[in-house]
């Protein structure tokens, strides 16, 4: 999953950053609203962290700018701002929740997961193709009912293709999904996570369709 989070300030920036990177996840920052505005305008999120105490503006602001935009990306408020007015009024600007500071990091996460979750239908689906199962809430992949180990951007790939298994994804968009604007991308780097995840997995897991991109196959 790719997420912007919109934090001014930087050390805490990079806190979230390296937290949910370690959760496998794609994460850009934005320091004010004007990066922030920025970001959205050159990348498509699957949820944003936003505060709303911003050094040139209001967070509630840009909220409610993306929802008068018909903007649907999920948005979780993180600011300490915690009287039950405000809380409303983000919840009215169109919040999907709402987390007040100081909070744990392993809370933030739950809640991310579970705004993912409500976005994408509710309740855990799992995904078959022939000998392969995929249970995209716990992050568990089984061959012929053998776990298999997927590094985070293996992992990351997969749940990206089999998420829409009839629709071909291509190269920059699958950059898209592990990658976020500050990481370095070698030439070659979604072929090499390819190839490792058919090593895994089996060829036809993974069909290449040459000039456009890859979709999912059956293993």
């Amino acid at each position: 999953m790719r997420l912007l989070a919109i934090e001014d300030e930087p050390d805490l920036a990079e806190v979230i950053a390296d937290y949910l990177g370690s959760a496998g996840h794609a994460v850009d920052l934005a320091l004010n609203a004007d990066e922030a505005e920025a970001a959205l305008a050159a990348a498509q999120y699957d949820l944003v962290l936003l505060d709303l105490q911003l050094p040139d503006g209001d967070g509630l602001r840009l909220l409610k700018q993306l929802r008068q935009a018909g903007d649907r990306t999920p948005v979780m408020i993180v600011t300490a701002r915690d009287r039950i007015t405000e809380r409303i009024a983000g919840f009215e600007a169109g919040a999907d929740d709402y987390l007040v500071k100081p909070y744990d990091l392993d809370e933030m996460h739950a809640r991310i997961l579970a705004i993912l979750r409500r976005a994408s239908g509710g309740a855990e689906v799992e995904r078959t193709f022939g000998r392969l199962t995929i249970w995209p809430d716990r992050r568990q992949v089984q061959l012929e009912g053998k776990p298999v180990h997927l590094t985070l951007r293996e992992w990351a790939l997969l749940e990206r293709l089999s998420r829409r298994p009839d629709v071909t994804v291509s190269r920059e968009q699958m950059e898209e999904a592990l990658y976020g604007f500050n990481d370095e991308i070698e030439s070659n780097a979604i072929e090499a996570h390819i190839s490792r995840l058919r090593s895994k997995l089996g060829r036809g897991t993974i069909v290449t369709e040459r000039g456009f991109g890859y979709r999912m196959g059956s293993a």
